[in-house]
């Protein structure tokens, strides 16, 4: 059984409250088709658990199949520092049918954000290092694919439809009480 070896810090993007009962772990790439269509059912997910859960997103951009992925992370990682990580998170998601660097810079002009700020973040690699590590921490977790789950630290192994995902969060929770 696999299991999260990278701990939540500070530097991940968060929502819920840490003393939610479930730690809901997502390693995705914005440009893998599996994860936009796991990514409505995250969401609901996430409205059925309420503040049961916390929901945690890291990247594990497959830039060798995905040639978007990683910019696409550095630009989430950019629009989180501004505060808007999620917004940026879920743009790219709705958008990446035409997932490119124009779209990109389109989607942080509607969100507000200086294109040419985020241009110089993405020449300079300013956030790489950041996506290498949720990358990286992500392959010592057993991350192979995407999307991949974590239920308070145990990979989901199962389908990530939402009955599954649901059933494999309330097993968790079941084995995690009675240990």
């Amino acid at each position: 059984m696999a299991t999260l070896k990278t701990p939540i810090t500070t530097s991940d993007h968060v929502r819920g409250q840490e003393s939610a009962p479930i730690t809901f772990v997502e390693y995705g790439d914005y440009e893998c088709p599996h994860c936009a269509l796991a990514h409505p059912t995250v969401d609901r997910v996430q409205l059925h658990f309420g503040r049961r859960m916390r929901f945690v997103f890291r990247h594990f951009p497959l830039t060798e199949i995905h040639p978007h992925a990683g910019i696409a992370a550095e630009s989430a990682e950019f629009a989180g520092a501004m505060g808007l990580f999620w917004d940026m998170h879920d743009a790219l998601f709705a958008n990446q049918s035409s997932l490119s660097l124009p779209t990109i810079f389109v989607i942080a002009e509607q969100l507000g954000l200086s294109e040419i700020a985020l241009r110089n973040a993405l020449e300079t690699g300013q956030y790489r290092n950041k996506v290498r590590s949720d990358f990286m921490g992500g392959i010592r977790s057993g991350v192979n694919g995407t999307p991949t789950f974590f239920i308070n630290g145990v990979r989901h192994d199962g389908g990530y439809d939402y009955a599954s995902l649901v059933a494999g969060i309330q097993m968790r929770l079941a084995a995690d009480t009675s240990a």
